[in-house]
This record gives structure tokens, sequence and C-alpha cells, in this order.
């Protein structure tokens, strides 16, 4: 591996999207470390190199503090943060409990701040610095319904990173970038099945969803020299959005 590889960390990296982000760092040769609350069934790997993994719960602040601890002691340094971890089931406002949506901001807002915070002290001690990106999603540009908490806690994501990037530049630059629809192990769960998969497919205009792949590519663009006056702004990767309902609505009003 060559000497000039950053050290990656990427939060719930084994799985879905972390995975393919994983994946991309790995194969341009980076140094990758993963963290989940459980050790996977296999690490990512690719170009010849596999991640390393270290148990931490990110909603867990001495568990995060701990896990920064370790990077320091084994690597001496952390090059980039790609705060990925995070997630919600299907919940309906009126009927989700107060804890429920606890939970979610937990999860999705205030764990990737302490990351950052943690990794932020350890970039601005080094003389280049560092990238921290936030890995947001549409759901905070567009309605969220059955995943209401969830889309806000996104929302408010956008808005740490424009604050975060303004606080702690010129050492350290701070993005988002914000899939729509993925394919993962995960997708029928979302979508029902292969056939609901297809469906949404088709809603987007490059009539696919973005793979892990594509998120970890752009996340690797951010990460590298080519994105150096980038900071503070949210990368949209959403196969160009959504067609308009109110297109389809007059087109069917005319048949």
């Amino acid at each position: 591996m060559a000497q000039s590889s950053k050290v990656i960390l990427v939060t719930g990296g084994a799985k879905g999207v972390g995975r393919g982000i994983s994946e991309a760092f790995l194969a341009a040769g980076d140094r990758v470390i993963t963290c989940g609350r459980e050790a996977p069934s296999a690490l990512p790997a690719a170009g010849g190199n596999t991640a390393e993994f270290i148990a931490c719960d990110v909603r867990d602040a001495a568990a995060v503090d701990a896990l920064f601890a370790q990077i320091a002691q084994r690597h001496g340094r952390l090059d980039v943060l790609v705060n990925n971890a995070g997630g919600a089931p299907f919940a309906l406002a009126a009927k989700a409990s107060p804890r429920f949506h606890e939970k979610i901001f937990a999860l999705n807002l205030l764990a990737p701040l302490h990351l950052a915070q943690k990794a932020n002290a350890l970039m601005q001690a080094q003389a280049e610095g560092g990238s921290i990106i936030f890995i947001g999603s549409v759901s905070a540009l567009r309605p969220s319904p059955g995943t209401a908490a969830y889309g806000a806690a996104k929302a408010a994501v956008l808005s740490l990173v424009q604050s975060l990037a303004v606080e702690w530049a010129p050492k350290v630059r701070v993005t988002a970038v914000s899939p729509g629809p993925v394919l993962t192990e995960q997708s029928d769960l979302h979508y029902g099945d292969a056939d609901g998969v297809t469906a949404v497919a088709k809603t987007i205009p490059m009539q696919r969803l973005a793979s892990p792949a594509d998120i970890g590519n752009a996340c690797v663009w951010l990460a590298s020299p080519a994105a150096a006056y980038v900071s503070g702004t949210n990368l949209a990767l959403h196969g160009g959005g959504e067609r308009p309902a109110f297109l389809d609505a007059a087109t069917a009003n005319k048949s």
C-alpha cells in the first residue's frame, strides 16, 4: 500500500451504502476503518486491501471517545471521516412516540455531530487538516412521509454542515452527500419486492436506483485534492431527482 494513503473512518461501513463507501476508498489505496455495534461476517475489501473493524455504538459518547483513542493510537492520524451510520424504520408521525423520535435524532444528528467533533480535534492538529463528509438523504429536501423525524434530522445535518464548514475552516472541509433511493441488500424492505424496486426506478430520470459504489465514488472525490475548494455544500446524488407529479396528473387528465 502506498505511503501516501489516507486514513479513513466510515461509520456503519460494513454493509449497504457504507460498504460501498468503504470499498471505494480501499480501491483508491486508502486505509479504511469501519465501525458498528457488531462485527460483520466479512469485512469490506477492494484493490487488495481490507478494512479494519472497531466495535462502537455511535450513539454512545464514551464508546465514540474510545473509538477515536484507538484510531489515534493505531494510526496516529485521521484524514477523512464519513458519517454514514443512520437510518429509520417506517413510522407515521401521528403515532410515533416521543422516545422513538429522540432515538431517530440521536442516531442521525447528535451522533454524527459528536463524531465530527472528535474528528475535527484530530484533524486540526495535522498539517494537512482533513475532510468530514456527512451522508444525508433526499428526505431532507422533500416531504418524507413515514420517516418525518428522519427527514427533519437529515435537514438539520445540512444546516450543521454549513456551520461547521465555517467554524473549522481552513484546516477541515465539511460537506454532505445526499443520496436518493439506493439499491442495497435491504431495498426490498423499503419497496416491497423486486417489482417494487423496478417501479421506483422508473420514477427516476436515470431509470435506476443508485448503487452503493455511486455514493462511494462521490465520497472519494470529495475527500480528494480535486475537491480542495469544496466545503459547506451538499452534493445531491438522486439520478436527476423525481418527475414532478403534476406532469403525470396533467397527462392522465387528457387521456
